[in-house]
């Protein structure tokens, strides 16, 4: 494929992804990164720089994303269990990405993001809060429930009642 009909079609997957995506996986933004590297959004969430070559971000594990002056900051989150059918949630530390050209990357992520989210709600608790959020995990049926409580929320209580939602909505669900 000649470089214009590349540029202005896309087409291919970029080197540094060949390999990595899933079948039905597409890439449908990317930006170079200053100092070097690329993030691309693609169809199953984002891929960052690491140590050992691109990684994917599910959208679904997008906790927060902002973008301004440049820089798209990201707020990934690991899941560290279950209670019942939830799946409980804690936020890594921010990851800052300097874009050399946004393009449209910081849109799409935002959209993306968002548009995994079915619904959210806050709920204080002993120590703390929580957030209880449905959303959509891309390439799968299905919406999950994540529970993120805040550091020093009770341990026990986040448990019980994530467990106590996720049976209530799978039972409004039958």
């Amino acid at each position: 494929m000649t470089g214009w009909w590349r540029r202005l079609f896309g087409g291919g997957v970029p080197e540094a992804l060949a390999g990595s995506l899933e079948r039905d996986e597409h890439v449908v933004a990317s930006s170079v990164l200053r100092g070097g590297g690329f993030l691309f959004a693609t169809s199953l969430g984002l891929w960052v720089p690491a140590e050992d070559g691109p990684r994917r971000v599910g959208w679904h594990l997008i906790s927060k994303v902002t973008w301004g002056n440049g820089v798209l900051e990201l707020i990934e989150a690991r899941e560290t269990g279950t209670a019942g059918e939830a799946v409980l949630l804690a936020d890594r530390p921010p990851a800052r990405y300097v874009l050399e050209t946004a393009g449209k990357l910081p849109d799409v992520v935002h959209i993306r993001v968002n548009g995994s989210i079915r619904s959210r709600h806050r709920r204080e608790l002993p120590g703390g809060g929580a957030w209880f959020v449905q959303r959509k995990v891309p390439g799968r049926d299905g919406i999950v429930l994540q529970v993120r409580p805040d550091p020093g929320a009770d341990e026990d209580a986040v448990r019980r009642i994530a467990t106590e939602v996720a049976s209530m909505i799978r039972q409004t669900l039958e």
